[in-house]
């Protein structure tokens, strides 16, 4: 099959989730001898269509700004998609492609790609990684009606819809298509890539790695942390930064064993993250807003206790099953699971094997299912 998807921002250009996503997936798809092409933003040197991994890179917008203020730019995204535009519907036209799938946030290229596929046989999948709903006024206060609007336009746009979770479906489900036609995929992970990734020199008992937002509920590990410190010798590793790290350091500072808390920022090299979670021995996260939770899987990878929260807007239930621990996003509970597995409570399932089912391999296996079904009509 020729499948071409469309995303703003390109991995390994780019290096976020989503656009990992589909690196991982399209270079799969590509080795197994199909034809994949990526419309992007031109965030590489040289010629706007290079080869890149047996994968097309086909630059159809010039670099540009994402953030502005800390935010996706909602500019750069509608620029993004009136420039997609006109090349993707002629080719579309030109039946280059059977399938075109379209990564959602941030929403206007979904627009575009169904605008370029009217006409055409071509059908248009979406990956819904999040769906966000009241968390627009969070995101966004007073202008938070503009997103949630946004948001639900683009799920009743026609599509073949896929969540990264059942979470996530479920969510999509309660503003726009019905449950039974959104397919589940999940994110995925190289788990070689996580046992062979170097150990630091210097690890930590206890690690939490993640954009240091609100939501990440950090300040609630923190208190816990310094509570469990009381009885147990342990460390605790902080990776991360964002809106959230004066605060929290400040936080670290109050605590009574901040000696034994280190805010490792934001660490360039991927591998030096999982060499830390393969050096310690729980990953405590107590987020309650994951629309998937990658960093679940990767410290199962690792062979670290996960404990994260059980919270509707998580999917950390559906991603760790009994391979790890779930507590309320409180510091007491918290504490007393810390204290738990401290103490040498272990998950009824070895992390390590449940991680083996998110391998990209997988994942891309699954998603190459659910693609053909889209062209076969059989979705």
């Amino acid at each position: 099959m020729d499948v071409c998807f469309v995303s703003n921002v390109i991995y390994p250009f780019i290096t976020g989730g989503a656009e990992k996503r589909i690196h991982e997936i399209g270079t799969r798809l590509a080795d197994g001898g199909h034809d994949i092409t990526i419309y992007g933003r031109h965030f590489w040197d040289g010629s706007t269509e290079i080869t890149h991994e047996g994968v097309t890179l086909r630059a159809v917008a010039p670099e540009a700004e994402l953030y502005e203020d800390d935010r996706r730019s909602i500019t750069e995204a509608i620029d993004f998609a009136a420039r997609a535009l006109p090349p993707l519907r002629r080719r579309l036209r030109n039946d280059e492609h059977d399938l075109a799938i379209a990564s959602v946030f941030p929403y206007f290229p979904v627009l575009s790609t169904k605008l370029a596929s009217l006409g055409t046989s071509t059908p248009v999948v979406t990956t819904w990684h999040e769906v966000w709903g009241d968390y627009w006024e969070e995101y966004l206060g007073l202008l938070a009606p503009g997103g949630k609007i946004t948001e639900q336009l683009t799920a009743k746009i026609p599509q073949h819809p896929i969540a990264v979770s059942g979470i996530t479906a479920d969510n999509l489900a309660a503003i726009g298509p019905a449950r039974e036609h959104i397919e589940v995929v999940p994110n995925g992970l190289d788990t070689e890539q996580v046992r062979t990734a170097p150990r630091p020199d210097t690890g930590y008992d206890i690690i939490f790695a993640g954009r240091l937002i609100e939501h990440k509920n950090v300040d609630i590990l923190l208190e816990a942390f310094d509570r469990v410190a009381d009885r147990h010798a342990v460390t605790l590793g902080i990776i991360g930064d964002g809106p959230e790290r004066d605060r929290l350091d400040r936080k670290r500072d109050s605590l009574s064993h901040a000696d034994r808390v280190s805010m490792l920022g934001f660490l360039d090299d991927y591998e030096d993250v999982l060499g830390h979670m393969r050096a310690a021995d729980i990953f405590a996260s107590p987020s309650t807003r994951e629309g998937f939770g990658i960093t679940f899987v990767e410290a199962m990878a690792a062979d670290c206790t996960v404990i994260a929260a059980d919270h509707p807007d998580s999917a950390a239930d559906e991603v760790i099953g009994d391979a790890g621990f779930l507590v309320d996003p409180t510091v007491d509970s918290l504490t007393e699971t810390l204290d738990d597995v401290l103490g040498g409570d272990r998950p009824a399932t070895d992390p390590v094997e449940r991680a083996q089912q998110y391998d990209w391999d997988a994942v891309a296996d699954q998603a190459e299912t659910v693609y053909q079904r889209a062209i076969d009509g059989s979705w």
